[in-house]
């Protein structure tokens, strides 16, 4: 894969983790002042979901599809598959108020340097790593979802 591809695969993807989690914290906020202190249990319910939903899938799936040669409604569509993920958390990080420029910022910078980082190693380790990374992100989700429901 050229270095062109992988940066305009990568800026997609960076794109959508800023639109996906504002939609995301933007949604958390008005479901927050809706419900109160159920959000918080709502909240953690949600990670704990997505988590184990992650967890599960990154072990069920069959080998991905070549990246390379991929057309742009391809790319958008690798971009929101990809992205889709962070809205969910984005609910669940505007139920507790977080700050929405440091959300938005963070995982606009996080989800492009690591799909940049993704891409090239994936060229060099091949796709198994790639089940396990989706399977600890997962099990983190997880874990957060369970603490928020803690006392």
């Amino acid at each position: 894969m050229r270095s062109a591809e992988i940066f305009r695969i990568s800026g997609v993807i960076a794109l959508l983790h800023v639109v996906m989690p504002l939609l995301g914290v933007l949604t958390g906020h008005y479901i927050s002042s809706i419900l109160g202190h159920v959000a918080v249990m709502a909240a953690g319910g949600l990670l704990i979901m997505l988590g184990g939903h992650m967890m599960f899938s990154s072990f069920r799936r069959g080998s991905s599809g070549s990246l390379y040669e991929m057309s742009i409604w391809g790319t958008l569509l690798f971009g929101l598959s990809v992205s889709v993920d962070s809205f969910s958390v984005g609910v669940s990080l505007g139920m507790f108020q977080t700050s929405l420029m440091v959300t938005i910022v963070a995982f606009g910078l996080a989800g492009g340097a690591m799909s940049v980082m993704g891409l090239v190693l994936g060229q060099r380790v091949g796709a198994t790593i790639g089940e396990y990374g989706e399977a600890i992100g997962g099990a983190i989700l997880l874990t957060f979802g369970i603490l928020f429901l803690l006392p």
